[in-house]
This record gives C-alpha cells, sequence and structure tokens, in this order.
C-alpha cells in the first residue's frame, strides 16, 4: 500500500505546502495531495492556496513523488477545461499526477453560491464527473473518484463503470473501510495518535485492500514515515 498526505494549503503562502512536499519526497512518503475548494470547508473567513497553481508549483519543485488533487470538483470551470488542465498538468508532471475528481456536496455548495457558480443538481454533477473521468482516462491518466464521506453508490458506480479508482475519505469513528472486489479502492481521512497507533490503522486498510492510504495533514511526517515503516515491516 502507498501512503502519502495532503499538504498545509489553508495557508495565505504556499512556501508551507512546497516545503512539506520536498520533505515528504526526501523521506520517502510515496505522493502528497491537494484539495480544490474556493475556502477551507465551513470557514470562507479563512484562506486557501488555489489547487492548480500549487499542483504547477510542486512539479516544479520535487522531482519523483506522486501529486494529486484531493479532489478536483465538477462544475467550477467547464468540463473540457478541467480535462484540458488535468492532462497539461499530468503531461509536464512526467506522469506523477493522480488525477482526482469529485462532485462536491451539500457542505462545498455554499462556495459555488456564493461565487455565482452554479450548483446542478447530483445526477446532473455525476454526468459531468463519469464525461471527464473517461476523457482522462483515455490520455492515459490515473484517475481516483471521490465518493466523499462514507461510499455513496451512485458515485462509486461511476468508477465501476468507468475503470477509475475509487477514493473513499473517511473520518475518525467512521466504520472501518470494507473491502469491494469490483472496484480499486483508495483512503484518505485522519490519521492521529502515535506512530504505533497511526500503523494499526494504517494497517487495517492495507488489509481492507486499500492500494493508497493518503493522510490528513499529520503535523509531523516523519511519525507518517515511521508508521509506514512499522506496517512495511509487520
Amino acid at each position: 500500500m502507498n501512503i502519502g498526505v495532503t499538504l498545509p494549503q489553508f495557508r495565505d503562502e504556499g512556501e508551507s505546502a512546497i516545503s512539506a512536499a520536498r520533505r515528504a519526497e526526501e523521506i520517502g512518503l510515496d505522493g502528497v495531495f491537494v484539495f480544490d475548494h474556493l475556502w477551507p470547508m465551513g470557514s470562507p473567513d479563512r484562506p486557501i492556496i488555489s489547487a492548480l497553481p500549487l499542483l504547477g508549483a510542486l512539479m516544479a519543485e520535487t522531482q519523483t513523488i506522486h501529486l494529486g488533487s484531493l479532489v478536483m470538483r465538477v462544475g467550477l470551470v467547464p468540463d473540457p477545461v478541467l480535462v484540458e488542465q488535468l492532462v497539461a498538468l499530468g503531461r509536464m508532471s512526467g506522469g506523477r499526477l493522480i488525477a482526482g475528481l469529485g462532485t462536491g456536496d451539500h457542505v462545498s455548495a455554499a462556495e459555488n453560491l456564493a461565487f455565482g457558480v452554479p450548483y446542478p443538481p447530483a445526477p446532473d454533477r455525476r454526468a459531468s464527473l463519469e464525461a471527464c473521468a473517461a476523457a482522462l482516462l483515455a490520455e492515459g491518466m490515473p484517475v481516483w473518484i471521490g465518493a466523499g464521506t462514507g461510499v455513496r453508490s451512485a458515485t462509486r458506480a461511476v468508477a465501476v463503470r468507468t475503470g477509475a479508482v475509487l477514493n473513499v475519505w473517511q473520518e475518525e469513528g467512521e466504520p472501518a473501510l470494507a473491502r469491494d472486489d469490483e472496484v480499486e479502492q483508495t483512503w484518505a481521512g485522519p490519521v492521529k495518535g502515535s506512530p504505533g497507533q497511526m500503523a494499526e490503522r494504517l494497517a487495517r486498510l492495507r488489509d481492507a485492500g486499500a492500494t493508497w492510504a493518503v493522510c490528513a495533514w499529520p503535523g509531523s511526517l516523519e511519525d507518517v514515515v515511521e508508521a509506514a515503516t512499522l506496517v512495511r515491516e509487520g
């Protein structure tokens, strides 16, 4: 199982995220991921660094680590624009970019509405999601479909139909990731506690079939590496 982290993106400067990505690469983590929001979830008064410019900067500042969006939301820009943006970044990255896509939900809807961006009904958003995923897969890019908190059957179905990977975001205390033989699964969410406690949760995710675990910004990258080492050494 590959192990990555989200970056400290809720800032008014990008150097923190860039430095963290460099450090993650240096100490052997597999990937770093950025959110696509107009403000931090539920906090319109706080800053956030935009995902696409940050990914571009990370490509220039790293050499080997995977870079990913967790996730780019359909509808913020026209579907063809979103696809071309990610295809361009994928080429710039030398194949290191993971294109995470999602529909957004009732929590993120306020971001669209505040900026006058339409927020279509869920079936329309899923149709855009499927079209964008199919277009990116046709370009040979790895695509993750974000399932939000827990697995939503309609979103999972998009991953199954397109052959994309299903990414499940889960908070602490939610039911454990369930094995799914129809679709490859990755996982993202908070992983707290000591390196030993983190390793226990990561091992459960590995045993449930997750091919990636993306830890929400943990504060200490070294703790994540120690936990990953414990998992890999059994």
